[in-house]
């Protein structure tokens, strides 16, 4: 699924500008950039960012803006492109495609911390993404962080009204200091129920 995000129309996530400050010193990657909000976002703030998205034309808005390097690769077919490449931060909006979530996981450096918010199943009543691959399960983003042992720093399920009526999973999570190598468990934890 590509982003949908055109130049100058949208602001910052309000998630994504409340947690920014937990990523530490280094490398920011915006994935599936589209018009690069969150990577000017960060690159304003001083972290030097590599915007990545599959629309050439979405990139050519953030050439030659100050710490941002942009790659225009496709993330969903093919050998991943991102290979042994590791972030302080990865940031994730409005973007999902199961099949990579390993490999995006991978991404993020001992310490490192993940910001991801997209739409969730009950959106579909909202409009588009309304295809179930498309729309995060309850707990889905949760589950992920406890499958690829990440610390869950903030979590949160929302319908939201700005800057438009959506169904939202939020997540913000942190690679602990102590595994630098992602293993990844063979069986699935279950979430405790309350």
């Amino acid at each position: 699924m590509q982003s949908h995000h055109h130049a100058g129309t949208m602001p910052p996530s309000a998630w994504v500008r409340a947690h920014a400050h937990l990523v530490p010193t280094g490398r920011v990657l915006d994935l599936a950039c589209g018009s690069g909000r969150h990577a000017r976002f960060f690159a304003a703030a001083g972290w030097p960012v590599l915007a990545v998205d599959r629309d050439a034309t979405a990139l050519q808005a953030l050439a030659g803006v100050d710490l941002i390097e942009t790659r225009g690769c496709e993330l969903e077919t093919g050998a991943w492109p991102l290979q042994a490449a590791t972030f302080a931060g990865v940031v994730v909006t409005h973007y999902l495609h199961r099949p990579r979530r390993a490999e995006l996981m991978a991404l993020l450096q001992a310490g490192g911390v993940l910001i991801y918010e997209t739409f969730m199943a009950g959106h579909e009543r909202h409009g588009r993404p309304s295809r179930p691959e498309f729309l995060l399960q309850p707990g889905e983003l949760l589950d992920w962080a406890h499958l690829f042992g990440l610390e869950v720093l903030a979590f949160e399920e929302a319908t939201v009204r700005i800057p438009r009526e959506a169904c939202l999973q939020r997540l913000c999570a942190r690679r602990p200091l102590d595994r630098s190598i992602l293993e990844v468990p063979t069986t699935h934890y279950p979430l405790p129920t309350e």
